[in-house]
């Protein structure tokens, strides 16, 4: 693992990146799963090398509330016990949806601090697990595509990107679209942060919620919020001091937002205020063709160029005594 966890620009603690042999857990944090999109997604996560196994509560259905996979106690346990298998070297979110806010309270989240380092996958509304493991737990992880939908299903360069990821993290360090460009010129560095629009502004004012994004390369991206939402969001983003102090920001995808040049407007209108560099469209999020983006990894954000390059990879080095069956712990 990263032997400089807390150093100011050097990130977080990175999990050690993947080989094949390994053992993955499959978790729904969040909304009810599609069971055929389920073995789809474990059949491409089986064709990579990697040992699938599928939490206990993934196919679960709340008895009362249908947007929920099972209930909140039997979702956080699933994750947990996942995170505190000693075999287990990561956790993949099969879809996001809604639910990740009422469980994330109920993690052991002493018991998960104790363990070894491992890799946490989704977006989303993983976005709350996203900011949890930072703030909690100071671990880098992987916002990028889970494995019951349908980007990672039907999507090859979706699945090859996240699987170039987390098995040579090296060659994934520079992430960029053709669409990407400049809404904001300039190029700033910090450590990378964010996720989902809406999910990230639930995130305020709850006890664990970080003060600010100051330092930080904030990745922002959303699905079905409309231009006035978005705008509403963001201002309660500035009102609250979210963005005092960011690097620098870069915008993925606004799938059923509405028109994408209303919603530039609203970007260009709330954050470019701000003074800071801003990429355009770098292809994350809810697109049907999305990159995987480190959180946690310092980064220079260069808005002219349309790239974010990553200054060390997503993952880190395997330590040499990994091999043995013994130090799996």
């Amino acid at each position: 693992m990263d032997q400089h966890p807390t150093t100011p620009g050097r990130g977080l603690t990175r999990p050690p990146h993947l080989r094949p042999g390994d053992h993955v857990v499959v978790v729904a944090p969040s909304g009810p799963i599609d069971p055929q999109r389920l073995t789809a997604g474990s059949a491409i996560l089986r064709s990579w090398g990697l040992r699938v196994t599928v939490a206990p509560h993934v196919l679960d259905t709340h008895p009362t509330l249908g947007h929920l996979a099972g209930t909140d106690a039997d979702r956080a346990a699933d994750l947990q016990d996942a995170w505190l298998d000693p075999t287990v070297d990561a956790v993949i979110c099969a879809r996001g949806g809604y639910g990740v806010h009422r469980m994330v309270d109920l993690l052991d989240w002493e018991a998960m601090r104790a363990v070894r380092p491992k890799v946490l996958v989704g977006f989303s509304d993983v976005s709350s697990l996203h900011e949890a493991f930072a703030q909690r737990l100071g671990l880098a992880t992987l916002y990028g595509p889970m494995s019951a939908t349908a980007s990672f299903i039907g999507d090859g360069p979706t699945a090859e990107h996240l699987r170039r990821t987390l098995f040579d993290p090296a060659a994934t360090t520079v992430l960029t679209t053709p669409g990407a460009g400049r809404l904001v010129p300039g190029r700033a560095r910090g450590v990378t942060a964010g996720g989902c629009t809406h999910v990230l502004a639930a995130e305020r004012g709850t006890p664990a919620a970080r003060p600010s994004y100051a330092g930080s390369i904030l990745i922002l991206e959303d699905v079905n919020e409309h231009p006035y939402q978005l705008d509403r969001l963001l201002t309660q983003f500035l009102r609250s001091g979210a963005f005092d102090g960011v690097a620098g920001i870069a915008l993925g995808s606004w799938e059923g937002c509405g028109r994408l040049d209303r919603v530039r407007d609203v970007m260009l209108d709330r954050l470019g205020p701000l003074g800071i560099p801003v990429i355009w469209e770098l292809g994350f999020g809810h697109c049907p063709s999305t990159l995987t983006v480190p959180l946690g990894v310092p980064a220079l954000l260069d808005a002219d160029a349309g790239t974010l390059t990553l200054e060390l990879p997503a993952l880190a080095e395997r330590p040499p005594l990994d091999d043995s069956p013994t130090d799996r712990r």
